[in-house]
């Protein structure tokens, strides 16, 4: 089990580069991983290998963020949010936008256990 304390998106020599459009994601609150994160979705052992990228260049994710800070993420076709169920978009959308607002709160936070990070009810233990 990881419980070392971390300092969010701490930069290493090489930063944190998107995969899919090779920029660097600077900030926590620009990370698709420490969203997937907060929201239950990606393992604390597997963080740190596993690939980063913009949330931006996640837009079936994207799309669920209802936050003035972050501009809106419209996707075409059978994935969009005008082809979803209606109750499904209003509960996924409350779920997306609150991880994201979980980043801002973290935002330049330290001393935080990486097992703190989540929201609430995905954290183990």
């Amino acid at each position: 089990m990881v419980t070392s304390r971390v300092h969010p998106m701490a930069k290493c020599d090489e930063g944190y580069i998107c995969h899919v459009c090779g920029k660097d994601v600077e900030s926590m609150v620009d990370s698709d991983l420490y969203l997937r994160y907060v929201l239950g979705q990606v393992d604390p052992e597997v963080l740190h290998t596993t690939p980063e990228r913009h949330i931006r260049c996640n837009p079936l994710l994207a799309q669920f963020i209802d936050d003035a800070r972050f501009e809106t993420v419209y996707v075409e076709g059978e994935m969009g949010l005008q082809q979803l169920d209606p109750d499904y978009v209003a509960g996924r959308k409350q779920l997306v936008t609150r991880a994201y607002q979980r980043l801002w709160e973290l935002k330049g936070a330290e001393g935080i256990s990486i097992l703190e990070l989540p929201l609430e009810e995905f954290r183990g233990g």
